[in-house]
Order: C-alpha cells, then sequence, then structure tokens
C-alpha cells in the first residue's frame, strides 16, 4: 500500500511564534481527530524546524520537513542549509525542486539531482515537485515535459531509493492563473507519472510510490482529488497556514 501523505508547504511565512503556535494546533487536532493511516508533514521555514520537530514526536502521524536544501555537504556557502543540519534538528523530509525555487533561483535538474543524492545519502525523504507551465500546457506537451524532469533528477537512482521518494505534481499552469485543474486532469497527470516511473523501474515498484497533487487543494475539493485512483495525498500551500484547514484535508481521504 501506498502512503497517503499530506504535506503543508508554509513558503515564506509565520514568524517564530505563529510558526510554533500552528504546529502545536495541528498536532492537537491530529492526535485528537484523524484515525486514518495518514502521513502529515509540516513543511516550515526554516527557523522553526528544531522546535516544530520536538512538538511533532507528540504524535505518531506527524512529521517535519525543509523547504529546500544545498547540493553541498558543507562549506563556504553563506546562508545555505545542508542536508545534514536538517537532519539533525529532527526533520525527516525535504521539499526538493518546488516550482518557485526553479523559477526564482534557476534551479535545474541537474542540481536537484545531486541534492536527490545527499538527502538519501543523509537519510532524508525527499518530497520532489515537478510540473509544467501554461505556455507548456496549452502546446501539449506537458506530460513529455514532467517526464523529462524525472528523467534528469531521479532516472539515476536504484530501485530502493526511488521508492524513498514522494513526487508532488504541481501544475503551475493552474496556480494563479484564473484557471482550473480538475481531479481528471489531476489523475491523468498523476497516472502519466506512474506509467512512466513503471517503463523505468517496474510496475511494482511504480505501485509503491506516494505521487501527491500540489495544485491549491482546499478542504472543498480535497475529498474529490484524492479519490483518483493514482492521486496519494497532496502538497499544500496556503491551506497547510490554518490548522483546522489543513487537518480538514488530511481527514479527506
Amino acid at each position: 500500500m501506498r502512503k497517503k501523505i499530506v504535506a503543508g508547504n508554509w513558503k515564506m511565512n509565520k514568524n517564530f511564534s505563529e510558526g510554533l503556535t500552528l504546529a502545536s494546533e495541528v498536532v492537537n487536532i491530529v492526535n485528537d481527530e484523524l484515525n486514518d493511516d495518514v502521513t502529515v508533514i509540516m513543511c516550515s521555514p526554516f527557523i522553526h524546524l528544531a522546535q516544530v520537530a520536538k512538538n511533532a514526536q507528540e504524535s505518531d502521524k506527524v512529521f517535519v520537513g525543509a523547504q529546500n536544501m544545498s547540493e553541498h555537504a558543507s562549506g563556504a556557502y553563506t546562508g545555505d542549509i545542508s542536508a545534514e543540519m536538517i537532519k539533525s534538528v529532527g526533520a525527516e523530509y525535504v521539499i526538493l525542486g518546488h516550482s518557485e525555487r526553479r523559477e526564482y533561483h534557476n534551479e535545474t535538474n541537474e542540481q536537484l539531482a545531486k541534492r536527490v543524492d545527499l538527502a538519501l545519502e543523509i537519510g532524508l525523504n525527499p518530497i520532489f515537485c515537478c510540473g509544467e507551465s501554461l505556455e507548456i500546457r496549452e502546446s501539449g506537451k506537458e506530460v513529455s515535459y514532467v517526464c523529462n524532469q524525472l528523467t534528469e533528477s531521479l532516472f539515476h537512482l536504484t530501485e530502493d531509493e526511488i521508492q524513498k521518494i514522494v513526487i508532488a505534481y504541481e501544475p503551475i499552469w493552474a496556480i494563479g492563473t484564473g484557471k482550473t485543474a480538475s481531479s481528471q486532469q489531476a489523475q491523468d497527470m498523476h497516472k502519466a507519472i506512474r506509467d512512466f516511473l513503471a517503463g523505468q523501474f517496474g510496475q511494482e515498484v511504480a505501485d509503491k510510490i506516494s505521487i501527491l497533487y500540489g495544485g491549491s487543494a482546499k478542504p472543498d475539493n480535497a475529498k474529490e482529488l484524492f479519490a483518483q485512483p493514482d492521486v496519494d495525498g497532496g502538497l499544500i500551500g496556503g491551506a497547510s497556514l490554518k490548522a483546522r484547514d489543513f487537518v480538514e484535508i488530511a481527514k479527506s481521504f
């Protein structure tokens, strides 16, 4: 069985005290209300990681992840954060290749391949993001584009390693553009990703990899999205900043 996962990406939000309040609220509500076999991940800014990881110890369903990391193990890289630093505070996941990082910081597939390797080496589970822009979607090349992202960043991995990756599909064309991705469009791309993984690693391995939807899931549409056979959860942005909304999404399976 694939893991059902709801991961919250706080992005650049919440000061220190606000973040700790949010984390505490999430843990408390999860402990009180979430009975299903769902993994909840809070991906906070770096300043919160250590304390949020302590909060997460109060629940066997809640885990912590960072939003990015360097492809370098250590050294003179001012402002960067290493995999070992992230792991040392108790985090278990790290988001790699988010569309905002790719766009605003020009992160490449080759860089991300190095980060994936380093994360796995240190014992972190990457949440690897992929997705296409409106221009690529309208050209009809969305599947080949996303598959190329996977090929260049993940296809050097072994069967054992690829099963430690969580994939998050971001329909960039449907985020902040006024266009909406339907649950069927989400399913179609998730199936295409799984089929592509099966071609490289075999169907048995592909069926063990969780693929999350990163297209503005909310409490009112999560149930329909998560009902799709190849959608295994969500990478949640804005709704993860409200504990009640975030946990309601986690209860949508």
